[in-house]
């Protein structure tokens, strides 16, 4: 499990302070579990992005009373309609570019007896399914792959489920999820163990729902989770903290900022969300976690980071799933640490929405930035020199936001070809950005 102990911010200089938008795991949990509850459920602080509209979308598809998502995060009414409340639709349900609303709908849908008919965006089709689908069927889920091997567009038939007990060769929230929520609605026992505990949002939401949710943790890292199914499920009443994903490009910020700090309220920091500050921590960076509390059963807490000098670390396999989110944003910090970083155990870094790892290393070399590609990770050797040049997305959001990270820094020149892409989890990021740069040099 991942400590939040971390070395303290150097409090000085300039200030700056970014709110960012709730958190896109949680909100699409959130969406989905209340809308199959019984009775109303008050959610608050809901991402207004892309892809937590994909799951609106993807639930009103399906006959379920999803709400529209507020710019502003206020408060929503969701009036949920049980857990036999799916009908089948009418047409393919497009998923847009979420693989979150893809793979757990997934499992959403194989405990009702309906067909539906999955797909994406170009990106999410090139992203693998199987790993959702094998073990949905090993439950009596049916699957069609309609297009390629393994990805979208999938028509999947519920129906009829087994129990499962399913030894997970991954350390995956989503491969996670799935299961649970297929014995959510499908009425089965689901136990799921992992090697290393990926994050843990929907444990803790269906629980605090009325399920019987049951951990284990085992010898090393070793994770178990069992669900009894529920007869029903109550409804929610919750605050969406913020993105833990979203808050590391202004941690980042802080620590490269040369003299300031800045600070973030009202973060989300579940421990399987957090590996990203053991990280930061070995390389000397200071970052304060401030008036930690509860909220709808997540740890939430105000971050402090402040300007570091970096040096170089090793980040292996048993770390990754706790921060595989903020590789982007690590390997961008690497740049500018003194020493070499070497991230290796990321192979899943390659399916997600692009090739992450390949663009990372081929857009950190274009901007100036010796970096070595590896088949399971990358090695960053860092430098102080100005960084200029142009950055390749790929469509990808977290790659745009981590590289225009260091393009808000004085002396660095760097164009980013697909700005637009941020909307996908951070709508006004590059507002944001632009302000707490602004503030930070004053």
């Amino acid at each position: 499990m991942t400590s939040l102990a971390t070395t303290k911010a150097r409090v000085r200089g300039a200030h700056a302070e970014v709110r960012v938008p709730g958190d896109k795991s949680i909100t699409h949990r959130a969406l989905m579990l209340s809308c199959i509850a019984d009775g109303r459920s008050m959610l608050r602080g809901l991402l207004p992005a892309g892809d937590s509209w994909s799951t609106v979308g993807a639930l009103r598809a399906l006959g379920l009373a999803a709400p529209d998502l507020p710019a502003d995060g206020a408060p929503v009414t969701v009036y949920g309609s049980g857990l036999r409340a799916a009908t089948a639709p009418s047409a393919p349900i497009d998923c847009g570019n979420s693989g979150t609303t893809a793979r757990l709908l997934l499992g959403l849908i194989s405990g009702y007896e309906i067909q539906a008919t999955l797909t994406g965006d170009e990106s999410l089709r090139r992203r693998p399914m199987r790993r959702v689908t094998e073990p949905l069927s090993a439950m009596g889920a049916r699957f069609e792959e309609l297009g390629e091997a393994d990805r979208l567009p999938i028509r999947v038939t519920g129906g009829a489920l087994r129990p499962i007990d399913y030894a997970s060769p991954q350390s995956s929230a989503q491969v996670k999820s799935a299961l649970l929520l297929a014995g959510i609605t499908g009425g089965v026992e689901v136990r799921v163990t992992e090697r290393v505990a990926s994050r843990d949002h929907t444990e803790r939401m269906l629980r605090a729902m009325g399920a019987e949710v049951e951990i284990d943790r085992g010898e090393g890292d070793a994770y178990t989770v069992r669900l009894a199914p529920p007869e029903r499920l109550s409804p929610l009443d919750c605050t969406v903290p913020g993105d833990f994903s979203s808050a590391a490009f202004f941690i980042a910020l802080g620590i490269l900022s040369g003299g300031g700090t800045v600070r973030i309220p009202g973060v989300g920091v579940n421990p399987g969300r957090t590996g990203f500050l053991d990280a930061l921590r070995r390389m000397g960076a200071g970052v304060e976690i401030l008036d930690p509390r509860d909220v709808c059963g997540e740890p939430v807490a105000d971050i402090l980071a402040g300007s570091a000098e970096l040096h170089g670390i090793q980040v292996d396999a048993k770390e990754i799933p706790a921060m595989v989110d903020e590789i982007p944003i690590l390997a961008v910090l690497a740049a500018r640490a003194h020493g070499e970083t070497t991230i290796t155990g990321a192979a899943e870094l390659r399916v997600k929405e692009t090739d992450r790892l390949r663009a990372l290393a081929e857009n950190l070399r274009a901007i100036g930035v010796e970096t070595e590609e590896l088949p399971d990770g990358i090695v960053v050797r860092g430098t102080d020199r100005p960084l200029s040049g142009r950055v390749r997305t790929d469509g990808d959001h977290r790659i745009a936001m981590a590289f225009g990270v260091l393009g808000a820094l004085p002396g660095n020149e760097i164009e980013i070809d697909r700005p637009d892409v941020a909307g996908i989890s951070f709508p006004g990021f590059w507002a944001s950005l632009r302000e707490a740069a602004t503030a930070l040099t004053r």
